[in-house]
């Protein structure tokens, strides 16, 4: 995090803490004196011309931060220069307008400047967007420094149920809520207020004034060689010296670049743990209250000279960079799995609507297969009639026949009357065999039809086997990352099993079909027979009758009572076709 996200985040603070109708707009009066106030704490000139040529566009109404951003971008945060200003009491002058709107100090166990150190923590903790807030890993990072500080330590499932506690109503905390927290003594039970004090103090010197060591030494000086005891403070670009712990009078400072070095000095003059920091224009000796500080002291100073030397920020940085890094990182990756779940949502959806059009299909075909059989049964019933006209029709020939043979040996005169009886009887029996013939037609017709069902009953078991195939494959595909497919999965087989009953149900009729296509077969067979045995009796009295046709140039059949009506090649074609028209049938059935 640069110096601009860092003084944007305070400037963030006052803004909010001078919008007192919560409108997120300020009055312009009000924003000239915090740019004044703002250009004096940071030691850059304030020029209000400037100001009032920035607002001079804007209508007569209070401003937005959007629009006072561009200022602050232009005349105030990119003139400031790093080292010309104690950030320090910037970050205390914004406190000052923020704390009194915001901080509670009712129940809270500290004092007012360790909220203020608290709140300038949260400022380099917090995410960088607004409103500004500090995430779960952030606050159990400082959590767990202010414990290390304070001595004690780290219960992790204290934490836990913390943690779970704040996702259930929101994953991170704001400046005052944080200050609460510490405040109220929820993490440092058992710790009295001075150390919660200095472990708050101790943390806000690391993470904002980058000390990463502090404590007494000896330093020998430079003129009398004698050796006095100082207060060191170990910052990433400078070693500092102070009179006493409280910072009140500084002595000098060593400053340090990657040229530097330090070493370890063996024990002279009754001065143990000595060290040398070796700069470019003096050396200074140390001297440690034990050999443990003494280690410490130089791994700390050789760490500060190697991230000199690769242009490193302090440690504590770096670190929280990437923290940072590493967040953004899973939230992309996070928005990538929601982005890919709605995808496979999508497509589960539009399955769905197959699925639905596939059954809407279904219901069609097994609406339109139950108006086919309809169909088909009113067709078998009119050829049930029809055939049993026939054979009413045929039982009456056959009465007049009979009657008119019994009258021939009495009624002679009647003879051409018979002839003419007779060939009505032809006539009637030619109708016959047409209805028959079409009947033969109608059943090859049912026939085809019942074929293009089945056809279309394997299609779409084809279809059915399929779509289970395509269900079975995505199931497989997002099983593993989703288990709330299964249940659209069964879901689908359900619809699936629903449709394999249609379709065993269109099975079962067709079935039925077949059966009442038999009992009419049958039916027919027995009207054939009976005809057949008419016809037999036909034949065995045309030795009273003859039909008189014209001849044929061929030999013709003598019979007792002449010559016969067919010639004995045009009867085998007759009989031959006859004898065809059978064959095709026997298959049929």
């Amino acid at each position: 995090m640069g110096l601009r996200d860092e003084l944007l985040k305070s400037i963030w603070h006052a803004f909010t803490a001078l919008d007192v109708d919560k409108s997120g707009k300020v009055s312009k009066s009000q924003l000239k004196v915090l740019s004044h106030n703002l250009c004096t704490v940071m030691k850059i000139p304030h020029d209000p011309v400037a100001l009032e040529e920035h607002f001079k566009d804007d209508d007569e109404g209070p401003v937005s931060n959007q629009g006072y951003m561009p200022y602050l971008n232009k005349s105030v945060v990119n003139t400031v220069s790093k080292d010309n200003f104690d950030r320090v009491d910037f970050n205390r002058m914004c406190w000052t307008l923020c704390a009194r709107k915001n901080l509670t100090k009712m129940y809270l166990l500290i004092t007012d400047d360790d909220s203020f150190k608290i709140w300038c923590i949260f400022n380099f903790l917090s995410e960088d967007r607004y409103p500004l807030a500090i995430v779960t890993e952030e606050i159990e990072y400082f959590l767990r420094k202010l414990t290390e500080a304070m001595g004690g330590s780290w219960i992790e499932e204290k934490f836990e149920d913390y943690k779970i506690q704040l996702n259930s109503k929101k994953q991170c905390l704001s400046a005052w809520e944080l200050i609460d927290l510490i405040g109220t003594g929820h993490f440092s039970k058992g710790m009295d207020r001075q150390t919660l004090s200095m472990g708050i103090n101790e943390v806000f010197q690391e993470l904002i004034l980058d000390v990463l060591k502090q404590g007494y030494m000896l330093k020998k000086g430079h003129k009398r060689k004698n050796w006095t005891e100082r207060w060191f403070l170990l910052r990433p670009n400078a070693i500092s010296y102070y009179v006493s712990e409280d910072l009140t009078e500084k002595k000098g400072d060593i400053v340090l670049d990657g040229n530097c070095c330090v070493e370890s000095l063996p024990d002279k003059e009754g001065k143990k743990c000595l060290f040398i920091v070796k700069c470019s224009d003096k050396s200074f000796e140390i001297s440690a209250s034990d050999k443990k500080k003494k280690q410490e002291w130089i791994q700390g100073i050789q760490t500060c000279i190697n991230l000199l030397k690769l242009g490193l920020p302090a440690p504590h940085r770096e670190a929280r960079q990437k923290r940072k890094e590493l967040r953004q990182k899973l939230m992309a990756e996070q928005e990538e799995l929601e982005l890919r779940m709605k995808e496979l949502q999508t497509a589960n959806e539009n399955k769905q609507k197959e699925l639905e059009t596939m059954r809407k299909k279904l219901e069609e075909a097994a609406a339109n297969s139950a108006e086919e059989e309809e169909r088909r049964l009113q067709t078998h019933r009119e050829l049930q009639d029809r055939y049993r006209m026939d054979l009413e029709r045929e039982k009456m020939v056959r009465q007049q026949m009979e009657e008119e043979v019994a009258q021939k040996s009495v009624e002679v005169e009647q003879y051409l009357q018979r002839v003419n009886e007779l060939e009505d009887m032809y006539r009637l029996l030619e109708e016959a065999l047409e209805d028959e013939r079409q009947a033969r037609q109608d059943e090859e017709t049912v026939r085809k039809l019942q074929a293009r069902l089945l056809e279309e009953e394997a299609m779409k078991r084809v279809e059915l086997e399929n779509i289970h195939l395509q269900q079975q494959r995505a199931i497989s595909q997002t099983e593993a990352e989703k288990q709330e497919l299964e249940n659209e999965r069964l879901a689908k087989e359900q619809a699936l099993q629903a449709a394999m009953q249609q379709l065993e149900l269109l099975e079962s009729e067709r079935r039925g079909a077949l059966e009442q296509y038999e009992e009419v077969m049958k039916k027919l067979e027995q009207a054939a027979s009976k005809t057949k045995s008419w016809k037999d009796k036909v034949a065995h009295h045309e030795g009273l009758i003859r039909l008189i046709q014209p001849g044929s140039k061929g030999p013709q059949l003598i019979t007792n009572w002449g010559a016969a009506a067919f010639t004995e090649a045009e009867l085998n074609l007759r009989e031959k076709n006859w004898q065809e028209k059978k064959n095709r049938a026997a298959p049929a059935q």
